[in-house]
């Protein structure tokens, strides 16, 4: 990956977090990442695309956290509540600004918009995965119990910009012990 490139997604990915999808623009991003539109268009053929990718990084992160928090797991209820754990310490960065993706879904709300469907694909894959997970712990229903996971991991990410994070985190560590107990 080229340095130009890379410095127009990061600065792509931290205005688009911070402050918006929609109310960021081409001509800042390209100030802020010191390079030519020339440039962006070699490695975006627009916005939209640069949106996808800063989405496509941000799965790839997600990805990388749960799977990591996993394997360094115990056993199948520990993966579970490292999974809950990296949420409750992600809403308490103080960066934190809600859900890249839940955010994203707010701005493209039309489901055949491809950046609604990166969302989309996302949120499948974590409850695919958070599903799985409580299969091997023994939840029946997984499915439901792992529908009762993402709602908890929704509400938390938009509460935890709303108020006090702190008390956010331990509610939804509290909560998913109570679905590995089996009354999620």
């Amino acid at each position: 990956m080229s340095d130009a490139r890379n410095r127009l997604l990061g600065t792509a990915s931290r205005l688009f977090y911070a402050e918006g999808l929609h109310s960021v623009g081409v001509d800042r991003i390209l100030a802020e990442a010191k390079v030519t539109r020339a440039t962006m268009y070699r490695h975006f053929a627009g916005k939209e695309d640069l949106v996808l990718e800063y989405l496509t990084e941000a799965d790839k992160a997600t990805r990388r956290n749960v799977e990591a928090g996993v394997a360094a797991a115990a056993d199948d209820a520990d993966a579970v509540r490292s999974v809950a754990r990296g949420i409750a310490a992600h809403i308490r960065l103080e960066e934190f600004r809600g859900c890249a993706f839940l955010n994203a879904a707010a701005e493209y709300a039309d489901p055949e918009h491809p950046v609604h469907k990166a969302v989309l694909a996302h949120r499948q894959w974590f409850l695919d995965t958070v599903t799985a997970l409580l299969a091997r712990v023994g939840n029946a229903p997984a499915e439901r119990d792992g529908r009762h996971f993402v709602m908890l991991r929704d509400g938390a990410m938009a509460a935890g910009c709303l108020s006090d994070p702190d008390p956010i985190g331990d509610t939804l560590l509290e909560a998913v012990e109570g679905i590995l107990r089996g009354r999620g």
